[in-house]
This record gives C-alpha cells, structure tokens and sequence, in this order.
C-alpha cells in the first residue's frame, strides 16, 4: 500500500459531464467504492472548495481536491481472461474506437470479473484522456464494440440510440425448425434477480417494450442462421426473444436447453452462437455515415460448416 499526497485536479472538456463519482473511482485506482462514497460523504473531496453529493456532474474548470489516501500498490498483471487479449481494431479515429470483441471477454469489470475491455483499453492507452463504453455486448457475446475517445462523441452516439439511427445486426444460430422469412418480435422484456442473485430477463406485460427483426440467412435439419436487427437494445434482449419464439439460440447456457447444449458441445460448439456482424451510425463529429462488418469467428463458421457437411451426408 502507498499513501497519496493532496491533488488538485483542474477539468478538462473532456472530462466535463461525468459524475464525481464515477470520476473519483476511475482516479483513486485501488480504492473500493466504498471508501470513495465515505470520502464523498464526509466532506474530504472538494469541488471548488465546496462540498459535493455523489450525483454532482463536473464542469469544465471545476477544480477537484482529492485528499491523501491509500491506495493498492500494483504487484502482478491482471488474470482475468481479458488481459493480455489482442483486441483486433475495426475502426479508429480521433472521435471512436471499434474493436471485434471475442467471445468470453466482459466488456467492464465487476460482478466477479477482474477487469474488462474498457480497462484492459485503459491500461493500453493510458495518455488517453477519454475513453468511454458507447454502448456494451454479453460477456458471451462476440463482435463490434463501439467506445467513444471524446465526451462530445459520446454524448453524440447515445442520442442516436436513443433515437434508433444506429442499426445493430447479429447472426444468430437458432435450433430448431424456422419457418419464416421474416419475423418481428414486440414483446416486452422485464428484468429481475434470480433466488442466487444472478441477473436474468423475461417477457412480461409490464415490462420494458422490445423490438427485434428476424431475417432468415440459411437453414439446415435442426438449425437455422438468423439476421437479427435490433430496434431497441434491451438486456438480453435477443435471447430471451428466440427464447419466447420457442427457438433458443444455441449453445446459450441461460436461456438454452442444457441437453441440446451439451449435445452441441459434443459437435463442437462450445460457446453460445451470437455474434455483433453490422453496425452502421452517423459519425457523431462528422458528416458520413460509417458502417462497420466483424467477420464470423472462425470457431462458429467451423460448426456452420460441420452442420451443413452433416446435412448432405
């Protein structure tokens, strides 16, 4: 452990807008939150010589006071599968950053995970003022993963998601048999706490609203590859659609068949079939519209080739 001197920090454009709270954790580096919301409440942390609350969202030019504390010393590189992983880069400029994501990497640390993309980023780039989730992926999950290097681009791409101009696609293998062509889903998705504490996600009347088109690509005994475009962009949502259709996506160990799923790991299937393909946007800085493809990862274009080698046998 190493004690910390005072520090003064003055705020940049960049770091305007964030709540002192978030600010503060991505500062002490090594302190629980815990001890962050005490100095917070007790008054050790300054804006502007005046007290704050945790909610207190920074201004350009607010000066900081950061009192002495102790903080962990670093010893060893991060274990968790995140680290040390070669995050391929689809798209960067002085606005954005998109990577292809794999499949088993947490976007952000927490909930057991020792650090995520967005610190593994951090730690790559650490002259970056800036760097901040756009939007996130499953852990599950591969594909294109959007962070913005800028406050204003972030600012920017979230006002296109909230307002539907970012079109988000992703090739999922469903078992069963799929019939339609084309299939919209509006089904309200309601999220909730199972009796061990793991996050899960249904559809329920009364929760939130949920729109996914379904577009059929190929289709094998037993399987089929869907285009899946998201209209909004729920928890979970495209699984717990398939889910409710009757069509589980394979290999999902949430809302799969643990019978199928061992079946297809026996095939050699051994992670859950999602992959974030497309996405398109305005450039939040510029005038263009950026599209982006992550090709299919090897270890899933393997099992479509094994199932259609199968299917002619």
């Amino acid at each position: 452990m190493r004690k910390e001197a005072v520090a003064q920090i003055r705020i940049g454009a960049e770091q305007a807008g964030q709540r002192i709270d978030n600010f503060l954790v991505r500062q002490l580096k090594g302190v629980p939150k815990s001890h962050v919301y005490r100095l917070l409440r007790t008054g050790q942390v300054r804006v502007n010589s005046a007290r704050i609350g945790a909610d207190y969202r920074l201004q350009e030019d607010d000066l900081v006071r950061l009192p002495p504390v102790r903080t962990a010393q670093p010893s060893s590189p991060p274990t968790d599968a995140a680290a040390g992983v070669e995050l391929p880069v689809v798209y960067e400029d002085e606005a954005l950053l998109v990577v292809d994501k794999p499949a088993g990497v947490a976007v952000h640390g927490g909930s057991g995970v020792s650090a995520g993309v967005i610190e593994q980023l951090r730690v790559q780039r650490p002259k970056a003022p800036f760097l901040e989730l756009v939007h996130r992926l499953d852990k599950d999950t591969s594909g294109l993963l959007a962070l913005a290097k800028k406050r204003s681009a972030l600012t920017a791409m979230h006002q296109q998601l909230r307002e539907g101009q970012v079109e988000k696609h992703y090739l999922a293998l469903v078992t069963g048999r799929w019939r339609n062509a084309r299939q919209r889903v509006r089904a309200p998705l309601r999220r909730y706490l199972t009796a061990d504490g793991e996050r899960r996600v249904n559809v329920d009347a009364d929760g939130m609203s949920a729109d996914t088109l379904f577009v059929l690509q190929q289709s094998w005994p037993g399987y089929a590859l869907l285009d899946a475009e998201l209209g909004t962009g729920r928890t979970h949502q495209i699984r717990v659609h398939l889910q409710h259709l009757g069509f589980p996506i394979a290999g999902d160990s949430k809302y799969g068949h643990a019978e199928t799923n061992r079946t297809l790991r026996g095939l050699g299937l051994r992670r859950m079939f999602l992959h974030a393909a497309r996405l398109s946007f305005n450039h939040p800085l510029k005038s263009e519209k950026i599209t982006l493809t992550a090709p299919i990862p090897q270890e899933l274009d393997a099992f479509l080739q094994r199932i259609t080698e199968d299917s002619t046998q």
